[in-house]
């Protein structure tokens, strides 16, 4: 029995998986009551996520961003 991690979960979640792995995890969400308790966890989380509301960042912020980008471009020039 293999043990799928976080990681394999949300690949096979975002259909990032190879077949061979996407048919293993589907098999083991099908028998394994834990993963699928995981699995439904990381589902949640993400439908949560996606009725976030993201607001942008400061302009002062992207300013300051963008001002220690060119700093360290100029240092490694």
């Amino acid at each position: 029995m293999y043990n799928f991690t976080q990681e394999d979960l949300i690949q096979y979640m975002y259909k990032e998986t190879s077949a061979d792995k996407t048919a293993a995890i589907t098999a083991a969400l099908n028998s394994d009551y834990s993963l699928r308790e995981a699995m439904n966890i990381l589902e949640a989380s993400h439908e949560q996520l996606n009725d976030i509301k993201l607001s942008s960042p400061r302009q002062q912020t992207i300013d300051r961003i963008m001002q220690y980008a060119e700093k360290t471009v100029e240092l490694h020039a």
